[in-house]
């Protein structure tokens, strides 16, 4: 599968169309697979909780091919440890997150795309892996907290 200019519009123009204002392009062929490789498309009015991977096999590496992104780190309580702006021609354009490590990502730029690697399989997360003081997903106060996150770029 070529990873062309328009296979990231047409996954940006799904995610602009999505509820949840976010698409991924899954490069695996089944949730079991030992290593995912996908691309994720996110808006910037998508919130993704921050949240962590308590499997030891389960770190990520993210690579920004096209927007740019915030990426923040927290530590147990919610403070924040880190605010890393990622974008293709900037200074940083990836990361690897190590499991356990609360993160969150958020678009700061319509149509913005990284790919993403990680070992499988996919398993939902778990109540210890999300951050309980972080708005949950679709909470009303989610929009406020994404807001205040965005204010650190």
């Amino acid at each position: 599968m070529l990873m062309t200019r328009s296979l990231l519009s047409e996954l940006s123009a799904a995610a602009a169309q999505s509820p949840r204002r976010r698409k991924n392009r899954n490069f695996h062929r089944v949730d079991s697979a030992p290593v995912h490789r996908l691309l994720n498309a996110l808006e910037p009015d998508s919130y993704v909780r921050p949240h962590r991977h308590l499997d030891a096999a389960k770190d990520e590496t993210m690579i920004v091919v096209r927007g740019r992104f915030g990426l923040l780190t927290f530590n147990h309580d919610g403070g924040v440890d880190s605010a890393t702006l990622i974008e293709p021609g900037g200074e940083v354009i990836g990361v690897d997150i190590p499991h356990a490590t609360f993160h969150m990502i958020l678009a700061l730029a319509p149509g913005s795309i990284f790919f993403e690697a990680k070992a499988g399989p996919y398993v939902p997360l778990s109540e210890a892996e999300t951050a309980s003081w972080a708005p949950a997903e679709g909470a009303s106060e989610a929009g406020a907290y994404l807001e205040r996150m965005r204010k650190l770029f």
